[in-house]
């Protein structure tokens, strides 16, 4: 009987430790009951009834492992649909998460501020208590004091959408470089190498701006025949973007191409639209409802036109939000896959791009979204457990 009752106590706790790792993969994906759910309802059964059977009285995973925890967000830029995207996101995974039994509170700081105003966000975040931070930074190197005084708080910082150089900090990203090489590449093989073009690029100075004008950089570096006649910044702005490229057409009549970001390209498209010269240039766009909207109208009138545009994901918050709660359930972050310039940011997939082969796949999902929504991609928990130690 001892022997019995001795393995039975075995497999409660290891059963016990199971479920508490199971727990945290209670959501993957935005579809209904994930396999990991299922499973951890079936083995907190079984647990109920082993504590029945050996008459202990245990914690609850729950309770134990998976919070009570205020996460922060720290916002500095809010003249962007693709902003108020990444907000709805990390407040519908927060949400998710609370459903499923994870206490989660939500303390947002979001508001149209300078470096210093979005080191004062992060200060009020500190003085709140949160457990974790998660920070769409205005600058890569402005805020590392501020940062550097939430680490000693015990604060898990995590920077999202762009990279920070702060040791404080870690990255959660898409390879904002590599997003852009995507669709510079392609453009010069549309162009066939040589050819006149015009750039109209972000914020100067921003962060994600920077890296992209760097990786357009290092890949028109490979084709000497393909000449940068113009650039200019569209500031993530439709109207600007509209404005920059009207400006353009005046005063270059012989642009070959364009490359352009996200929250600038229906606007450029619409003033090459309105412009309608002899000879369209080819052109970059982005994925967007509202351009791959435009796009399809242009399509009707122009049955030869065709665009290319990179997914760059809201999601990367909510990404931001699951990896914070790995850490804070804790699990430590496997060093070996830390990358980027300042070897702390974790890069995960740039989800897919848009051409002219698989428009009308993508254009049908998103044909009466609105305008202003961007086409998504998120991790699910498991991806996020990944980027840990085993």
């Amino acid at each position: 009987m001892y022997e019995h009752s001795e393995l039975l106590t075995q497999v409660y706790y290891k059963l016990t430790e199971i479920a508490k790792y199971d727990y945290r993969f209670l959501i993957e994906e935005k579809r209904g009951i994930s396999m990991w759910k299922r499973t951890s309802y079936f083995l907190l059964a079984i647990l109920v009834a082993l504590t029945a059977l050996l008459g202990v009285s245990v914690t609850s995973a729950q309770e134990s492992e998976v919070g009570p925890w205020t996460i922060g967000v720290s916002n500095g830029f809010v003249g962007s649909e693709w902003r108020t995207q990444m907000i709805q996101n990390i407040e519908d995974v927060v949400a998710e998460f609370n459903d499923a039994g994870v206490e989660l509170d939500l303390v947002i700081e979001s508001a149209d501020v300078d470096v210093q105003g979005q080191v004062q966000q992060i200060q009020n975040l500190i003085n709140r208590g949160v457990d974790a931070i998660i920070i769409n930074p205005n600058d890569q190197t402005g805020l590392n004091l501020v940062l550097e005084e939430a680490a000693a708080a015990g604060i898990v910082v995590i920077a999202v959408d762009q990279e920070v150089s702060s040791p404080d900090a870690l990255n959660v990203v898409i390879d904002q470089k590599e997003w852009a090489k995507i669709s510079a590449r392609w453009l010069a093989d549309q162009l066939g190498g040589a050819g006149d073009i015009v750039l109209i690029e972000g914020f100067v100075g921003h962060p994600a701006n920077e890296a992209r004008m760097e990786g357009v950089a290092e890949v028109l570096a490979n084709y000497p025949d393909i000449n940068v006649v113009g650039r200019e910044s569209g500031m993530w702005d439709q109207a600007t973007g509209q404005q920059v490229m009207s400006d353009f057409l005046a005063s270059l009549p012989n642009i070959d191409g364009v490359w352009t970001q996200d929250g600038m390209a229906q606007g450029a498209l619409t003033a090459l639209r309105t412009a309608n010269p002899d000879e369209w240039p080819v052109m970059v766009g982005e994925a967007r409802a509202g351009y791959l909207q435009l796009w399809n109208e242009v399509k009707q009138e122009r049955p030869d036109f065709t665009s290319f545009g990179v997914v760059n994901p809201p999601g990367i918050g909510a990404d931001g939000i699951r990896v914070a709660l790995e850490i804070l359930s804790g699990e430590t972050v496997d060093a070996a896959q830390l990358e980027g310039p300042f070897n702390n940011t974790l890069y995960v997939p740039i989800p897919y791009s848009v051409s002219g082969e698989n428009f009308e796949e993508h254009y049908s999902r998103i044909a009466d979204a609105p305008e202003s929504y961007t086409l998504d991609g998120f991790i699910n928990q498991a991806q996020a457990d990944g980027f840990m130690t085993d």
